[in-house]
């Protein structure tokens, strides 16, 4: 099965999106994966305890987490995608707020690019474009201001 890629560009507030994306993402059942910087990570990290006040959205940062938590939270926070010590089912979705591809795409049945307003965001998001289309992998684009943000 192919690995489905979206790019979502020109986002004005990535960790917010990150967090709405997450729930919705909670409430399908669905299981991420959650990359970014450590900075960004921790501001991620916080904001899904606090973003809305009448939901809780599961998650665990790794690698700091037990395996037995994390076998049993769906929403995983991670630096890089190999320290996230990833099962083997392809049952994932990434959803990269980072500046780099993760070096197998395959492990996820899913990848969810998110890129900022910023033009370092801008080349980070082209550059990893590139690196799906040169693996082959289809990519749809959804753009800020057409449900992209």
């Amino acid at each position: 099965m192919a690995v489905e890629v979206e790019f979502h560009t020109g986002v004005a507030d990535p960790l917010r999106f990150a967090c709405r994306l997450s729930r919705k993402a909670m409430r399908r059942g669905a299981r991420l994966v959650c990359t970014a910087p450590a900075p960004l990570l921790q501001e991620l990290d916080r904001a899904l305890w606090v973003f809305d006040e009448r939901d809780f959205v599961p998650h665990v940062r790794l690698p700091a987490t037990s395996p037995d938590v994390a076998a049993r939270t769906p929403i995983w926070l991670c630096e890089r995608v190999d320290a996230a010590a990833l099962d083997r089912r392809h049952d994932r979705v990434l959803v990269n707020l980072g500046a780099e591809a993760p070096a197998e795409p395959q492990r996820f049945v899913r990848i969810i690019e998110v890129v900022g307003t910023d033009a370092d965001a801008a080349a980070a998001g082209r550059a990893r474009w590139r690196a799906y289309r040169a693996l082959g992998l289809g990519i749809r684009h959804h753009a800020a201001g057409q449900g992209g943000s």
